[in-house]
């Protein structure tokens, strides 16, 4: 098993773009169910978000026109 968190997302996502089935002598390819692709791209987006630095918002100062 891969230790390496980038390895785990690439192995991931290679999975969720392969067929889930496939057969031979140009026989059938079965796709992943819709709900696992889906489930796949939430997990892959959480990942990439949990990286970013910060807390998610950005604090700002406002200052209405005219006030000096």
């Amino acid at each position: 098993m891969t230790s390496d968190p980038d390895e785990l997302e690439d192995k991931i996502r290679e999975n969720a773009q392969a067929p889930a089935k496939a057969s031979g002598d140009q026989g059938s390819v079965e796709q992943h169910p819709l709900p696992d692709q889906i489930a796949a791209d939430r997990y892959l987006a959480s990942k990439q978000a949990s990286r970013r630095k910060g807390f998610g918002f950005k604090r700002l100062k406002l200052v209405p026109p005219g006030a000096d």
